[in-house]
């Protein structure tokens, strides 16, 4: 493997299944990811926090990836307190109808809290909460975790609104259709909120990081850190920006048009490609190794 790009040994015969026609892909699950970023002061820009998951895991084990997971059927059962941009704007942007907006943002929010204990919510429209590592806090978060507890419940027991104006959404990609586990993902930025702190509070994961997304990208490349394609371009896509404000200020004219993976034959191989993604080609013999 020349560079970081991880690529599942069961793949090859999936794709190949898949390019030939008997392969019925499964139905993606929506989900979102935030890439969570915070200033260096350095003028290598912005930090994002990245989570390594477990080698255990099935999906992508060993691959650095950011806060993130599917949505919560609930949470898109009721209307949430709600700040920043109406559910109706969340909706053109992302391309669904509103009550899965809702769910997406809510996700994004969610999980982000979930998973690195930083929450995007405040007790008005223009505030943020403070420190959210005491003990009552972490009792709620494992309740959401075992979905003991709604989102919107949660919210509504501490009295918060849901900033969905923090948030900016970055990208869209859609799991290959030759994968047994798909997602229909958004990706959104964020800047980390005064006062709050990341932790790794995710089961998924045994590492933490904040680092630079050109620092990860050049490990990438050398082959050092491992990441799916999205993780790693949506990485690249933060190199340019100076400062995380400026990064979020960028999100709403980033395209989101969804990335699916495409897989066929072509004289005697398969090839594997993102479009718009060209750096994530890979060319399959016929029932061999990636090349």
């Amino acid at each position: 493997m020349a560079n970081g790009q991880w690529f599942p040994a069961e793949w090859p015969e999936r794709i190949q299944a898949l390019a030939e026609g008997w392969l019925t892909p499964v139905e993606p699950r929506r989900a979102a990811t935030v890439m969570l970023l915070k200033d260096t002061g350095t003028d290598t820009g912005p930090a994002v926090h990245m989570l390594r998951r477990r080698a255990s895991m099935a999906f992508a084990g060993g691959a650095y990836a950011y806060p993130g997971g599917g949505v919560d059927p609930r949470d898109d059962d009721h209307h949430v307190r709600w700040a920043g941009p109406t559910r109706a704007w969340w909706a053109n942007r992302l391309g669904v109808d509103e009550t899965a907006a809702q769910a997406i943002v809510c996700a994004a929010v969610r999980e982000t809290y979930e998973e690195a204990g930083v929450l995007l919510a405040g007790p008005t429209p223009d505030s943020v909460v403070g420190d959210t590592t005491g003990a009552d806090w972490e009792t709620d978060r494992a309740a959401l975790v075992a979905r003991d507890l709604s989102f919107a419940e949660f919210l509504d027991r501490r009295g918060l609104v849901l900033r969905s104006d923090l948030l900016g959404a970055w990208a869209r990609w859609i799991t290959p259709e030759f994968e047994t586990r798909r997602y229909d993902t958004w990706f959104f930025v964020a800047v980390l909120p005064e006062g709050q702190r990341t932790r790794n509070a995710s089961t998924e994961a045994d590492r933490t990081v904040w680092i630079t997304p050109g620092e990860a990208a050049a490990s990438y490349d050398k082959g050092d850190l491992t990441m799916m394609p999205p993780t790693i371009a949506t990485l690249r896509g933060l190199i340019p920006y100076g400062s995380a404000a400026e990064a979020l200020s960028s999100a709403p004219e980033r395209d989101l048009t969804p990335v699916l993976a495409r897989a066929r034959l072509e004289g005697g191989e398969v090839v594997l490609s993102w479009p718009g993604h060209e750096e994530f080609t890979k060319r399959i013999p016929a029932g061999g190794t990636p090349a």
